[in-house]
Order: C-alpha cells, then sequence, then structure tokens
C-alpha cells in the first residue's frame, strides 16, 4: 500500500457538545490506483483529507505513507514536512494559486518547496501545463484565466514532484458540467500516466465510478461500494 490509514477519528468540541466527525475510518490506497468517495456535504471529506495529508491532528489513529508509519493524533514533524512536499500532491476545489505569481511560478512553488533543480523543475512545469492546454498562459497572473484554467494550473502544480499519491478535494466543485467534465478527464488520464494514485472526494457519481474503487462516507465512517 502506498498510503493507508487505520482506526481515524476526530471529534471537535462545540460549546459543551462534542461532535464526532470521524469514527474509526480505516483506508487503504495502493500504488498507482485511484479510490473515489462520496458523501453528504459536512460529513468529513475534506477532514479526513487533511489528516491524511498531515495538515490537521486526529484525535487518535495511525497513517502509513508507504513505508513511514505515523501517529496521526500528533503534529506533523519537520521531516514529515519535507517528506510531504515530494510523496504528496494536492488539488483543491477552490485553486489556491498565488494571486501575485504568474503560471509558471505557480507551478513552480511546489518544486521550490521540495529542494528541486530549478532548471529541471521549469522544463517539467512547461511539459505539464503543455500536457493540461494552457502552456500559452505561462506568464499570465491567475485572475486573467477562467476556473477550467486555474484547476489545469493547480493539477500541474500537484504533479510537478511526481508525487506517489494525488488527494484531489472537489476538484470539479466550481466548475460547469463540461469544463468539469475535461478537468477530470485531464486529472485521472495524469494520474495514470505519471503512475501517481490518487484519492479522489466528489459529489458527481459519474466522476466517482470512473476511478478504480468508490466508497461512501457516512455517519463518520468510511465504506466501500
Amino acid at each position: 500500500m502506498i498510503l493507508s490509514a487505520q482506526g481515524l477519528c476526530k471529534s471537535f468540541r462545540f460549546g459543551e457538545q462534542q461532535i464526532e466527525v470521524l469514527r474509526g475510518v480505516d483506508l487503504e490506497l495502493a500504488e498507482a490506483s485511484s479510490l473515489s468517495i462520496r458523501g453528504d456535504s459536512g460529513c468529513g471529506k475534506t477532514t479526513l483529507l487533511n489528516l491524511l495529508a498531515r495538515l490537521e491532528t486526529a484525535s487518535e489513529g495511525k497513517i502509513q505513507w508507504k513505508e513511514l508509519s505515523l501517529d496521526a493524533s500528533t503534529k506533523a514533524s519537520t521531516q514529515e514536512i519535507r517528506l510531504r512536499a515530494n510523496f504528496l500532491g494536492v488539488v483543491y476545489q477552490a485553486y489556491y494559486l498565488i494571486p501575485e505569481l504568474n503560471v509558471l511560478e505557480n507551478v513552480l512553488i511546489g518544486a521550490s518547496l521540495a529542494g528541486r533543480n530549478r532548471i529541471e523543475s521549469k522544463n517539467r512545469a512547461r511539459y505539464l501545463l503543455s500536457k493540461m492546454g494552457v502552456e500559452e498562459k505561462q506568464t499570465q497572473i491567475p485572475q486573467k484565466l477562467s476556473g477550467g484554467e486555474r484547476q489545469r494550473v493547480a493539477i500541474a502544480r500537484a504533479l510537478i514532484n511526481q508525487p506517489k499519491v494525488v488527494l484531489a478535494d472537489e476538484p470539479t466543485g466550481n466548475l460547469d458540467e463540461r469544463t468539469g467534465g475535461e478537468v477530470m478527464d485531464l486529472l485521472l488520464e495524469s494520474c495514470q500516466q505519471e503512475k501517481s494514485s490518487l484519492l479522489l472526494v466528489t459529489h458527481n457519481r459519474t466522476f466517482a465510478e470512473a476511478t478504480d474503487r468508490q466508497a461512501f462516507l457516512q455517519d463518520g465512517s468510511l465504506n466501500p461500494l
């Protein structure tokens, strides 16, 4: 397994009330495979991705990044943060491109954080932007791009370091149906070609069924479909 989790729990305190979001979630993602997770809004899908990326701490549970075993209830160590830049790529619904940087610079951010060779990274960034169909936009700032173009740039950014795993959180949520379909096809195809495993959170049944395996998050538990 390239990514797995055992017994992930997450709860929040709201006033005097304890709200359980995740209750003992187990998950396995094999190398060069894809898994989609659907669920109602607010069921904890984004929280689960954030825990797997070690951006949040769990109440309890274990996470495995390939051979590295992690205590999900502790904050990410400096070693994990360095490793994450190479191990994981993330695609968000809201793109999160840096408005002051142009397209090429946005894609190169991940390579810079990972300490990659700048010349090699530039060549790879241009290759990925060409693959995404936005190579001619590389000197544009994000505000000049359409939503579909921004998400194509975000996918290129996620893939810049040839990650073992890509986490995609509702990547078509801000796009119309046609554009969303094009972006999803690019994401699935690119992950397959790059041999990056994909964990996709989506409300769209059609997109979910395009992955190798499907699961549903309900009442804090992850159930295979």
